[in-house]
């Protein structure tokens, strides 16, 4: 069935994708299409993931609060001074100089539900979104334009929060600076710490802010529709080759779907995954639980609730919406949710990059598909 349907999109005009689904026992994979012209996708091909790198995020963060280097309720001043004085908009969509002193400290857990208030909101015509998609690249992941993190840091500290910490939720920029502050905290590059928190644990060799020479050779173009048909937005060889200037927590991970797969398996063994524990099974259920009910009339929720790094629903407002279901979709064409009634997996690579809500097509069938019964014969990696 998923073979079907991933071949049906590729005659429809998606270029190509990699996607699998599947239960404790069982799991259905599919590949079709290229990823670049004239060079077949596989199952090892390499994707600029996007916003499904926050779960991962997310983990790393809650295997430091678990060892101590941080804690949920600490103020993230003390690794992010620059933030010790936040000013608060007195209107989210109003000009960014009518603030008022923010009336508490942001703190870790702040970040975990993006609740701190520095982030994207609804209002994309509000001068608060011309600042951040602007000063902070709070677009598709630029590991080479977005400035080094410091200086990065040191514009967002400049720029009001939307809402007073605690009181709203504010997408993506939370997870940026979640990354900084875990690098400061445990002492090296963000990479560095999702490696050890993580991916290495995990043996996701392939998931990376770059291509490694193992992984450069199964790196894709990532394409956007245009004018005239499929257009190369960033090729193969192109800003995910070089060491990136900022490692972006939001969104600029690399990864493949056996990768993803494993750590999808972690979330199914309740933080333990191939007899190697990464999380404690408390800190999993937190991760996938409601941590920020639904935001009316959001529109990165889409009536969704948040836990920490990722939507959980809490009805069927959607063909493919499961209550409890966790996970998110990346704009580079990408999907990865867990459904912990079934301890299901579903994961999503794609090489379009969505430019807006009519290319969640794609994903919305497939996500649709993979709330029915997973197809047996290959087991999980």
């Amino acid at each position: 069935m998923l073979q079907e349907l991933l071949e049906r999109e590729v005659a429809q005009g998606l270029p190509g994708a990699v996607a699998a689904f599947g239960d404790p026992t069982d799991l259905e994979v599919a590949v079709a299409g290229e990823r670049a012209p004239g060079v077949a996708m596989s199952r090892d091909t390499v994707f600029r993931i996007a916003s499904i790198g926050k779960p991962i995020l997310a983990a790393t963060a809650l295997v430091h609060v678990e060892r101590g280097t941080v804690g949920l309720d600490d103020p993230v001043s003390r690794w992010l001074p620059e933030l010790a004085e936040p000013r608060v908009l007195r209107d989210s969509s109003g000009p960014l100089d009518d603030t008022v002193p923010a009336v508490r400290p942001i703190t870790v857990r702040h970040l975990m539900s993006f609740t701190g208030g520095l982030g994207m909101i609804s209002d994309f015509s509000a001068p608060l979104m011309a600042s951040l998609l602007g000063d902070l690249h709070q677009g598709p992941a630029d590991p080479l334009g977005t400035p080094p993190p410091d200086e990065w840091l040191a514009r967002a500290a400049r720029i009001p929060l939307a809402h007073q910490p605690g009181e709203g939720w504010t997408y993506n920029t939370g997870a940026d600076v979640l990354g900084v502050l875990l690098a400061r905290a445990a002492g090296g590059t963000l990479g560095e710490v999702l490696d050890d928190a993580v991916l290495g644990p995990l043996g996701m060799s392939d998931t990376a802010f770059r291509a490694t020479d193992a992984m450069r050779s199964r790196l894709g173009d990532a394409v956007m529709n245009g004018p005239g048909g499929l257009e190369v937005v960033d090729p193969a060889d192109g800003a995910f080759v070089p060491p990136p200037v900022f490692e972006s927590g939001a969104g600029g991970l690399l990864s493949t779907l056996d990768d993803l797969l494993r750590f999808g398996g972690m979330l199914r063994g309740g933080g333990e995954f191939d007899s190697v524990r990464v999380l404690g099974a408390e800190s999993v259920a937190a991760m996938t639980a409601v941590q920020v009910p639904p935001q009316p009339g959001d529109v990165f929720l889409d009536g969704a609730a948040w836990g920490y790094g990722g939507a959980v629903d809490v009805d069927r407002a959607h063909p493919w919406s499961v209550p409890g279901r966790y996970g998110w979709v990346g704009g580079s064409g990408t999907a990865l949710y867990f459904y912990p009634d079934t301890g299901r997996v579903a994961v999503w690579l794609g090489q379009l990059q969505l430019a807006g809500p009519s290319e969640f097509g794609a994903i919305g069938r497939f996500l649709t598909a993979a709330t029915g019964e997973a197809g047996a014969g290959t087991k999980y990696p």
